[in-house]
C-alpha cells in the first residue's frame, strides 16, 4: 500500500471565514507544508484556478494537488447540468495530476452561515433518498469516466451529517460513489468514525483525519452554536491533539487495502493555533500511525 500525507490549507486560511488567515500569503502556506513534510495539499481560495499557474507554483515546493471541494446542487439540478458546472473543476484537478474529487450536496447548508445554530441543518425527506441516491450515482459514473473519482463528504450543516444520512447515502448510490471519511465531522455529529471505516471500507475514497477537542465539543453542542463558531472555540485540532482514536479510524481501511492520501484538515484560528506548529504536529502523529498500521517503512 502506498499511502502519502496530504494537507489542507484551512489551517492557513479559512474558506467560509475568510477573515481567519487573510494576511497569510500562499507562498507561505506552501512553504510550511513542505518544510512540516506533506508531500501534498488540497485547493483553497488563494490558489489559481489556472493549471499553467498553479502547476508551477506547486512543483516550486515540491508538492503535488491531492484533490479540492466542489459544491454540488443535485437537489435543484440534473447530474448532466451539475457535470458541466462542475467540468472546469474537474478539469483543473485531473491536469494537475489528482484522481479524486471532493463533493458535497450544500442545497439549504449552514455551515457557512456564523449566524446559524447547527440545529437548523437541512434534513433530506425520506422520500427524495432514492432519487438523490440515483442522480449522485450517474454523475458520479460521468466522473469515473472522465477519470475522476467521486469522494462525498459528509460535513456538519448540510444534508449529509449524521450517521444514519451517511448510511442512508450508501444505501442509495451505486459503487461508484466514493466515501470521504472524516474523523472530526463523524465525532463532531456523535459517532464512531471506526464504525463507519468498517462499514464501508472498501467505498472510502478519500480520507480527511481531523481532531477534536472532547471539552469543547461538549460546549459548543450544549449551546447549540453554529459550525462556524465552534471552529472559533476551538472544536477541531490537528491529528494526536484530540480526542479520535485514530489507530481505531485508518485500521479498518488499512485491512481493506486503501492506497490513497490522508489528509490533515483542521480548521482552527490562525491568530491562536500556530500553522506551522499545529501543521507539523499533524505530520509527525500521523506519519508514526500511518507507518504502524499500514504496514510500510515510510509514509510521507
Amino acid at each position: 500500500m502506498t499511502i502519502e500525507i496530504g494537507i489542507n490549507p484551512i489551517t492557513w486560511t479559512n474558506d467560509d471565514l475568510p477573515g481567519l488567515g487573510a494576511d497569510i500569503t500562499l507562498e507561505t502556506c506552501l512553504a510550511q507544508a513542505r518544510a512540516a513534510g506533506y508531500t501534498g495539499v488540497e485547493l483553497g481560495r488563494k490558489f489559481p484556478r489556472d493549471a499553467r499557474r498553479l502547476g508551477p507554483i506547486l512543483a516550486a515546493h515540491d508538492l503535488r494537488l491531492v484533490s479540492g471541494w466542489y459544491s454540488l446542487r443535485l437537489l435543484e439540478r440534473d447530474d448532466e447540468a451539475e457535470f458541466a458546472a462542475m467540468a472546469a473543476h474537474l478539469e483543473l484537478l485531473k491536469t494537475l495530476g489528482s484522481t479524486v474529487m471532493v463533493v458535497c450536496e450544500v442545497t439549504g447548508c449552514i455551515h457557512g452561515d456564523l449566524g446559524a445554530r447547527l440545529s437548523r441543518r437541512p434534513h433530506m425527506p425520506p422520500q427524495r433518498w432514492a432519487g438523490f441516491g440515483e442522480r449522485l450515482t450517474r454523475l458520479a459514473r460521468r466522473m469515473q469516466d472522465a477519470g475522476m473519482r467521486m469522494a462525498y463528504h459528509h460535513h456538519m450543516g448540510t444534508v449529509v451529517q449524521s450517521g444514519a444520512d451517511v448510511d442512508a447515502l450508501m444505501k442509495h448510490t451505486g459503487e461508484e460513489v466514493g466515501l470521504l471519511l472524516d474523523t472530526g465531522h463523524l465525532t463532531y455529529a456523535g459517532e464512531n468514525p471506526a464504525r463507519f471505516a468498517a462499514s464501508y471500507a472498501a467505498r472510502i475514497a478519500h480520507v480527511h483525519c481531523k481532531d477534536v477537542r472532547a471539552q469543547v465539543l461538549a460546549r459548543v453542542l450544549n449551546r447549540d452554536t453554529s459550525f462556524l463558531e465552534a471552529v472559533l472555540q476551538g472544536v477541531f485540532t490537528v491529528p494526536g491533539d484530540g480526542s479520535v482514536d485514530f489507530p481505531a479510524a485508518l485500521g479498518p481501511i488499512a485491512r481493506a487495502g486503501y492506497d490513497g492520501w490522508l489528509v490533515v484538515e483542521a480548521e482552527q484560528d490562525p491568530a491562536v493555533a500556530t500553522p506551522s506548529v499545529y501543521a507539523a504536529k499533524g505530520h509527525s502523529y500521523l506519519a508514526r500511525i500511518a507507518n504502524e498500521i499500514f504496514d510500510q517503512g515510510d509514509a510521507r
